[in-house]
């Protein structure tokens, strides 16, 4: 089982990106929101009971998933909420199954996230869309992308379209 970890910046196209590799690959597309609005119908995002459980979640299914040899592709923004030693507990959940993880890491300038982030498409998940929010928290973001695991493959999606991005993947990964 393979687990390729995408990781950027929020509005970087990680879902974007996800589905053309597994459109490619067939793997599995897991895409880190499925749990994060699952768990914040029930729970305010942040809080002590939505960290914990979409924490549970997300490593649920990933060790099933290794367990089973299914192949996953992860989509992950970095943020505050989300222990730092996560990414480590992940690469370990899997390798207890027999699997591997490698990590793909995006960026993106700030102009470029800015003109992005109210797009139309990032409504479909509740994703962050508020420009002014994405201001006052974007420090915060950075800090935690840059304690992320260096990435295999690291993609600037201002300059690469999604399924260049996702061939390059691929050809990297040997997937």
């Amino acid at each position: 089982m393979k687990l390729v970890f995408i990781h950027g910046p929020v509005a970087s196209g990680k879902l974007t990106i996800a589905r053309a590799l597994g459109q490619l690959s067939g793997f599995a597309v897991f895409h880190n929101h499925l749990v994060v609005d699952a768990v914040a119908a029930v729970f305010p995002f942040g809080c002590e009971s939505f960290v914990k459980l979409r924490e549970q979640m997300w490593l649920a299914t990933m060790r099933e998933a290794a367990r089973t040899g299914r192949s996953l592709i992860f989509t992950f923004a970095p943020e505050p909420s989300v222990a730092a030693d996560f990414p480590q507990r992940v690469v370990e959940t899997v390798a207890a199954e027999g699997g591997s993880t490698m990590f793909v890491q995006l960026k993106l300038s700030r102009d470029e996230q800015e003109k992005r982030i109210d797009a139309a498409s990032r409504a479909e998940f509740g994703k962050l869309r508020s420009l002014e929010l994405l201001r006052q928290l974007r420090d915060q973001f950075e800090a935690c992308e840059r304690a992320m695991p260096p990435g295999e493959v690291v993609i600037d999606t201002a300059v690469t379209q999604p399924q260049d991005a996702a061939r390059e993947i691929a050809r990297v990964l040997a997937l």
